[in-house]
């Protein structure tokens, strides 16, 4: 999708294709819930398959070291490296869709899964692998980001009310942005909010600067 919302088919090859990253060079990568993969699109548009058999392969975020890391949405997180070797790294409560992971301040892992309550957890795992509860009371928490001050937004339910949720790093939450069917959201190098829907895409003009 180009800044004035024109958009065109990038690649075709990659059955159900759930999440993308960047890692440190720019190189794109993109899970497959079909087949537990994660694929590297090379420059030609091509996906090549960088790491398989990860069960449900569904979110996906990469540490400051270029680490990957991978979830499955049956409750393992994995860890990747620059070769595409897997291993285990942590188990979570399994998820009804999909794990959503992002890094946050102190270079924690902080991971969304929706289950069958109204009542869901955003998840902190340290780089030791120590898993925590970073905030609880969630209704279908789904994709996350922080801004440059380490606040969380996340699409979410609080109290009732759907929308991008903002929680700030000592555990406050508001409903920043109001919406329904909203998934998830990324800022812009322009300091927009872009927020994905079930079937839309939407840019609001914020001056937010995001962290990256």
């Amino acid at each position: 999708i180009e800044p004035n919302g024109e958009v065109s088919e990038f690649s075709g090859d990659i059955t159900n294709p759930t999440a993308i990253a960047f890692d440190k060079d720019g190189q794109m990568f993109v899970t497959s819930r079909v087949d537990g993969t994660v694929y590297r699109v090379n420059p030609f548009r091509e996906a090549v398959a960088f790491v398989r058999n990860l069960g449900i392969a569904t979110g996906m975020a990469f540490d400051s070291a270029g680490t990957m890391y991978v979830g499955d949405r049956t409750g393992t997180i994995y860890k990747v490296n620059g070769i595409g070797e897997e291993k285990a790294w942590v188990q979570l409560e399994p998820s009804v869709s999909a794990y959503h992971l992002a890094f946050g301040p102190e270079n924690a892992l902080y991971v969304t899964g929706p289950t069958v309550t109204s009542f869901d957890s955003v998840y902190r795992i340290d780089q030791f692998g120590e898993v925590g509860v970073f905030y609880k009371g969630l209704g279908r928490p789904q994709g996350l980001a922080f801004d440059d001050a380490g606040n969380l937004y996340l699409a979410a339910s609080l109290k009732g009310r759907r929308g991008i949720v903002r929680i700030s790093p000592d555990g406050d939450a508001e409903l920043f942005v109001a919406g329904m069917n909203l998934v998830g959201l990324v800022f812009s190098s322009s300091g927009d909010m872009v927020v994905a829907s079930n079937d839309s895409v939407y840019s609001l003009p914020l001056g937010i600067k995001g962290s990256l």
